[in-house]
């Protein structure tokens, strides 16, 4: 059986004020009224049984994703206690589903991304499925190809075919987020990708690299799994899961692991993680200025971003190149190039109005 887990775990900080701790990015309508998320599960309509679409999140989050996912089941949703980064989520997903099926293989996927077109998408996610049948031993990464010297991906270098047609070849090397001029050799080199984040490999066999590689984490998800569907399941999850140690599954599993491959994805790839990226999902009026959510009027103003959650005015004059983020309880002023610091205006927030706004 295959199945696809969608990580929806974060909560979105460079997106405040809509998205907070109470209220995930992942859950925001801001996309043609949809959440990423939904988007997220609508791109594996026709690819994945909907008996096989699992979501991985922040337990706190749980009545909120399945409000928004009305034909998901409550056991097909995988609860945080805590975040314990990308490793153990990875890592209790798999221990579930090899409890459900044990000869399966699992996609992990991101729920903060617009990917288009979507048959091009899912063909990709195909030929990861094949090629995981096909050489169980190994573990396949999704690479976009990079469009600009970006700093804020990790990259996986292209090796030779797998002999799959083609279509997915070894890794040489991951590299994390490098400065500018090594993003700019990368780009120049034709050899590297972006890591999408996205992955396909057999759940026994990310099990045994998690044994082998993380066994603290792998020991831990193996007894939180033996209690699936019990009674006992959220005492034994509560009680283990925060003592397993915080490490992404790249570090963790993929820059170690002896056999990975990659699918080249060659599609639009838009990583929705802040607001300049949420504008790039909205057409322009002839000044360029655009309108999420509420009423726009303008005045010598050009290339805005105002988002607003209940059809508020935001009336402008003389501004340029600014986002004006508007909610119930407060309101984002910045110029666009300065987006990029809001995790850190928000870092200053908490320290002045905790347990508030944030």
């Amino acid at each position: 059986m295959r199945f696809a887990v969608i990580m929806a775990g974060g909560s979105g900080t460079r997106l405040w004020p809509m998205s907070t701790r109470l209220r995930p990015k992942q859950l925001l309508r801001f996309i043609g009224g949809q959440s990423l998320l939904s988007i997220a599960v609508g791109r594996l309509r026709g690819l994945i049984e909907p008996a096989g679409v699992y979501v991985c999140t922040s337990a706190n989050y749980a009545d909120q994703v399945l409000a928004d996912l009305a034909m998901l089941p409550a056991n097909q949703l995988i609860g945080e206690p805590m975040g314990r980064d990308t490793a153990n989520a990875v890592a209790l997903s798999a221990a579930v589903l090899a409890r459900v099926q044990p000869d399966s293989s699992m996609a992990i996927l991101t729920a903060d991304h617009i990917i288009e077109p979507i048959e091009l998408f899912q063909n990709c996610l195909r030929t990861g499925f094949e090629t995981v049948e096909k050489h169980p031993e190994y573990l396949v990464t999704f690479g976009i190809k990079p469009t600009h010297a970006a700093t804020g991906y990790g990259y996986v270098e292209q090796g030779e075919s797998l002999g799959t047609g083609g279509s997915a070849f070894r890794v040489t090397a991951f590299k994390e987020k490098p400065v500018e001029s090594v993003a700019r050799e990368y780009l120049q080199s034709g050899k590297f990708f972006w890591n999408s984040g996205m992955f396909v490999w057999k759940t026994r066999t990310i099990l045994k690299q998690l044994e082998t590689h993380l066994p603290e984490s792998y020991a831990g998800v193996t007894r939180i799994a033996a209690a699936w569907g019990t009674a006992d399941f959220a005492k034994i999850l509560a009680d283990i899961y925060p003592t397993l140690p915080k490490i992404s599954i790249d570090y963790a599993v993929m820059e170690k692991a002896p056999n990975v491959a990659m699918v080249p994805m060659p599609v639009n790839w838009l990583d929705v993680g802040n607001w300049n990226s949420v504008a790039a999902t909205v057409n322009p009026d002839q000044s360029g200025n655009r309108a999420i959510g509420c009423e726009l009027a303008t005045l010598d103003s050009s290339d805005l971003l105002a988002v607003s959650e209940n059809k508020h005015l935001v009336a402008t004059i003389g501004l340029k190149d600014m986002v004006i983020i508007h909610t119930p309880a407060a309101t984002l002023i910045c110029p666009a190039n300065k987006t990029e610091q809001i995790k850190e205006l928000v870092a200053r927030i908490q320290k002045q109005y905790p347990d508030q706004y944030t």
